[in-house]
Formats: structure tokens, C-alpha cells, sequence
């Protein structure tokens, strides 16, 4: 993991779509709330995590996925 003050980035995982019979498919555009699964990577740790976690997990229904963002300092 990444020391110091170059960037560093967070590995998080989410949901894309909430159920609403409203919509089409019964599925309504919505970003979930994020949950950490890595802090203080480099770029290249973020995605090789990232990827590592889509690879094992099913995204199911609701398109829970694994992505990465710059940490803020």
C-alpha cells in the first residue's frame, strides 16, 4: 500500500439500481451507498483489486460492483 503524499486511491464496491415497479424492469437508476474494501493504493493496486473482486463476485440484479476513486488529502 501507497505511504506518503503521492496518490492514492480507494477500492469500494456499490449498487447501481434500486427496485422500483415504477420503472422499467422494475428497476430504477440509484448509486448505492459505498462500501471500503481498500484504502491508500496505488492506481495500479486500485484496479488489479477492483477487478480481482468483479472476477469473485456475482453482480446480481441490483449491479453491485467493485470500482476505485482518488483518495482526497
Amino acid at each position: 500500500m501507497l505511504h506518503g503524499t503521492a496518490t492514492s486511491y480507494c477500492v469500494f464496491s456499490r449498487t447501481w439500481w434500486r427496485e422500483n415497479a415504477d420503472w422499467p424492469n422494475g428497476l430504477e437508476p440509484c448509486p448505492g451507498r459505498k462500501h471500503t474494501l481498500a484504502q491508500h493504493c496505488t492506481e495500479d493496486e486500485a484496479k488489479r483489486i477492483a477487478s480481482d473482486w468483479n472476477l469473485a463476485h456475482t453482480p446480481g440484479r441490483l449491479s453491485r460492483k467493485a470500482e476505485y476513486d482518488q483518495e482526497e488529502h
